[in-house]
């Protein structure tokens, strides 16, 4: 699936964020399916990045905690004198029931910072780079 046909703008240039949870905050019950321990959560970051960068996709990774007004000033001051076209919210943050407010937060955070972004989600780190060309083969 893709957004090619969409009637919605592409994103304004190519610049990403990825946005997860810091993993402090995390605990063995938010990490994704098949990954059980915080070092591989933290090597499979690591290669999504990577695979990223491979990609030739330039942008930034920003962490948040889970307190909403902590997540909040985070964002601000990742957009502070900067722009990106696509935003990725990680499934850390939209899959878990109990941090819909947090998810909700960052959602109008980021529309309040840059009303023309453009949200991409993933599901798991492996599919980052496919969530990411969704909106970048847009442009």
């Amino acid at each position: 699936m893709s957004h090619k046909n969409s009637q919605v703008k592409p994103p304004i240039n190519q610049r990403v964020l990825t946005l997860g949870i810091t993993s402090d905050a995390l605990s063995p019950d938010d990490f994704p399916p098949g990954i059980e321990t915080i070092e591989e959560l933290l090597a499979m970051r690591k290669h999504s990045w990577a695979a990223l960068q491979a990609a030739g996709i330039d942008g930034e990774e920003g962490y948040v905690s889970l307190d909403p007004d902590e997540a909040e000033a985070e964002l601000r001051r990742l957009f502070d004198g900067q722009s990106f076209g696509v935003v990725l919210i990680g499934g850390g943050i939209k899959n878990v029931p109990e941090y819909t407010v947090l998810f909700e937060r960052i959602v109008n955070v980021l529309i309040d910072l840059q009303p023309d972004i453009r949200l991409s989600f993933s599901s798991h780190p492996t599919n980052v780079p496919e969530a990411l060309q969704r909106w970048l083969n847009r442009s």
